[in-house]
């Protein structure tokens, strides 16, 4: 095996595994399948890392849960593939002892042990909808303060029967010191309340009449974990379509939560490392692709060949999915931009209009947290939205200044907080579009502030004024603020998550980031060396004709793109769809705003690129969602089967290289004319872009290429892309558990902001000892 071949993963699992025979399992599995690393125990759980072809690895992580030693559970088992460091054997190091830092563990996915119970007519549990365990069950979104103990929970208002007390203190007990133990005569219970908030049933009832309201085809608000559901029968078109007016949400894809993976198995395709996420304890939304079997309500996902797939998590739902036996759509409780509702009351006045029915509890929750979602790219997990499951566990990083936050971008917003070597990621926020967003983004701030007693020496920030997270951050006393740009914060992220030291080539892609030079970026590549980033190359400028309109509506994107390319020639290209997407005195209007550059900004962005592409070739003219004419184009290309790219240009001068689109845009509308297939247009457009940051990486020589920002959510572009770079002698890297788009921004910002204190810290240091030299 030749050493390249080679790719080391880090895995760190947190649970039952310590005093269970854990390691010496892990190293007979690794000596069987010859794998070299090491094996450890510290205080936040058991650490690997080994080393092997990614194949062999791949294997040796599906093994570890199904093999694990049967009185062991895994809570969390979070795995990064590394470049290897060239281990010689495995071994079982020494037992790292210290003080435990302030680990709060996610929200768990129910155990078998606990499902077992529920479904036990014998057991004093049976359909229970709050059973837990020490392995399972409520963690984040029920804790107050720490250390984590009940009184510091939202379950110290429920006081324990003398049963559940005696389980809780028996070490011999799996609920042994389980926080949130409860039964159905100590714990919380349900209730079915009417449109006005009045209690019409509980407990058992209430979840038989809920039930019946989902076969009635009524949407149900449900109370779960870290929030609300809106519920309603996934085959039923009628039920589906009225709760997207509801909810006002157009053409968005709706998740589905199915009662078994078998059920899952009859609508959409699942490979291995698919079924372990759905099955996994953070048990997120997997994007798998559909089988084309019939079934399911056409609305839940119009023009979109991916289902978002979750399976139960609570009791709660799997008693749920079990009297219904069959999908429902499982969407987050609000209204399109707003946080998801987690008060009952709350809920009532909110969901007002949308839900017919509620189906509550008398738990409280105390933040809201989402579902995450995740797909699997290039043979990896990729974790798209970070939230239950996942929040608030850390990254560890190599070198960070502790007491250092990061507030996130303005769309998909997450904040971040160094503790140590570590770099806890809150869960996901949203967008900072509304009142109501921009108070969770407060109080997910005053939360991370209070568990993990902070005192910031630096809250980091994106460079654009208008963010509202920037602007919380200006307003801010006695503490530095640092500025971070858009770009360079993805590239950090991306590279600390891959453990990447500089130098490195950064290869950022997105819809929009302030650029310093008052344009728009999104098409960048940057070369991140000790200093900072130098930005050595971008995609050829062009204009937004009416600044945000124009990301909702490509068709402008694409005129403003077909004028640049082909200057008054381009009115008479009928045969292109952006030229029949207008009235003529729409265009004219347009055509007037781009000559007088009025409130046309230029911008360098990829995913507007892929938006006047969608246009041109007829795919969409108008979105009704972030990032859905990119994911259209994306579809299609997936439908070919084609090695060809379109020419492009690289223009070298003063400052950063500019890459020419335009050759390509000229030979897309040549092969519109000519009637060629939209699918073998559209993979060929996707094989240039991979081609052009091919043709920079040599240009730069750098071997170690980071891919970020939001575009390479885009499977298509960021497998072929790092196929294209391995090809070409470079090393490609992606995120993996941190998200690629805006919600892995407050990461890189933490890191911008550490390396500028440290940095800082340095100069001090040899300053003093120049001084200290001369007194001499």
């Amino acid at each position: 095996m030749q050493a390249n071949q080679r790719q080391r993963v880090r895995v760190v699992i947190r649970g039952a595994v310590q005093g269970v025979g854990f390691r010496p399992f892990i190293f007979r599995l690794a000596e069987e399948m010859r794998l070299k690393g090491w094996v450890i125990n510290n205080t936040q759980g058991v650490f690997i890392e080994a080393e092997a072809d990614p194949a062999t690895l791949e294997r040796f992580l599906l093994r570890i849960e199904h093999e694990k030693p049967a009185i062991s559970f895994i809570q969390s088992l979070e795995h990064t593939f590394l470049d290897p460091v060239g281990y010689e054997k495995f071994e079982i190091r020494k037992s790292e002892g210290g003080a435990k830092t302030a680990l709060i563990l996610p929200d768990i996915a129910t155990c078998n042990e606990c499902r077992e119970e529920i479904f036990d007519p014998e057991n004093r549990r049976y359909q229970y909808p709050f059973t837990n365990c020490t392995n399972c069950g409520p963690r984040f979104s029920i804790i107050e303060a720490l250390p984590y103990d009940r009184p510091r929970t939202s379950m110290r208002i429920f006081e324990m029967c003398p049963e559940c007390s005696a389980e809780y203190h028996d070490p011999r007990n799996r609920r042994f010191h389980a926080q949130p133990n409860a039964c159905p005569k100590c714990g919380p219970h349900l209730e079915l309340w009417d449109a006005q908030g009045v209690a019409v049933a509980d407990r058992d009832e209430a979840l038989r009449l809920a039930v019946a309201a989902i076969r009635d085809g009524k949407a149900v608000a449900v109370k779960g974990l870290g929030g609300f559901h809106l519920m309603v029968d996934a085959r039923d078109e009628e039920a589906v379509v009225r709760l997207r007016q509801r909810k006002r949400r157009e053409e968005k894809p709706f998740a589905l939560m199915f009662p078994t993976l078998q059920a899952v198995a009859q609508f959409a395709v699942i490979e291995p490392f698919e079924e372990r996420m759905l099955l996994s304890p953070e048990a997120p939304i997997v994007l798998l692709r559909t089988n084309g079997a019939e079934g399911l309500a056409e609305s839940i996902a119009p023009g979109n060949p991916n289902l978002g797939v979750v399976l139960p998590y609570t009791p709660l739902h799997h008693l749920l999915m079990q009297e219904l036996g069959f999908a429902v759509v499982a969407t987050s409780g609000n209204i399109s931009d707003e946080p998801i509702c987690i008060d009952e009351k709350e809920a009532i006045s909110r969901l007002r209009g949308i839900a017919d029915i509620f189906l509550v509890h008398n738990r409280p929750i105390v933040r809201h947290v989402d579902d995450s979602v995740a797909r699997l790219m290039a043979g990896r997990e990729l974790v798209l939205r970070r939230a239950r499951g996942f929040a608030p566990l850390p990254v560890l990083v190599k070198e960070t200044a502790s007491n250092v936050i990061g507030v996130g971008a303005h769309q998909k917003n997450a904040i971040a907080a160094s503790v140590g070597d570590q770099v806890f990621i809150s869960q996901h926020i949203g967008d900072l579009e509304t009142l109501a967003a921009y108070a969770a983004f407060q109080q997910v701030l005053q939360d991370f502030a209070r568990l993990y007693e902070l005192c910031p020496t630096a809250i980091a920030c994106d460079q654009h004024p208008d963010y509202f997270s920037t602007q919380y951050a200006h307003r801010q006393s006695d503490v530095q603020v640092i500025a971070v740009q858009h770009h360079y914060a993805h590239a950090l992220s991306c590279m600390a998550e891959n453990e990447l030291q500089p130098p490195v080539l950064a290869v950022t892609w997105d819809g929009s980031g302030y650029g310093p030079d008052e344009t728009v970026w999104g098409g960048e590549f940057l070369f991140v060396n000790e200093k900072g980033f130098e930005r050595i190359a971008h995609l050829r400028l062009f204009s937004l004709p009416g600044g945000e309109k124009a990301v909702k509506e490509p068709r402008r994107i694409a005129l403003s793109i077909l004028r640049e390319t082909f200057g008054a020639e381009f009115s008479r290209m009928n045969a292109v769809a952006t030229l029949q997407a207008f009235r003529e005195e729409e265009r004219r209007f347009l055509e007037e705003m781009l000559d007088r550059g009025l409130r046309c900004p230029a911008t360098s962005s990829a995913g507007r690129l892929f938006d006047a592409v969608a246009s041109i070739i007829g795919v969409r003219q108008v979105c009704r969602f972030e990032g859905q004419a990119a994911m259209e184009l994306e579809f299609l290309a997936h439908q070919a089967a084609t090695e060809d790219f379109y020419p492009f240009e690289i223009a070298k001068g003063e400052g950063a290289m500019k890459v020419n689109w335009a050759p390509v845009i000229v030979a897309i509308v040549e092969e519109v004319s000519a009637g060629s297939s939209s699918p073998i247009i559209a993979a060929k457009f996707h094989n240039t872009l991979a081609e052009m940051i091919v043709a920079v990486a040599r240009w730069c020589g750098e071997e170690r290429v980071a891919l970020s920002g939001g575009c390479f959510q885009n499977r298509y572009l960021t497998e072929r892309t790092g196929h294209r770079l391995r090809e070409s002698g470079f090393r490609p890297y992606w995120h993996q558990r941190v998200p690629p788009n805006d919600g892995g921004i407050a990461l890189g910002q933490v890191m911008a902001a550490s390396r500028a204190q440290l940095k800082s810290s340095e100069r001090e240091e040899q300053t003093a000892c120049v001084s200290q030299s001369q007194e001499r």
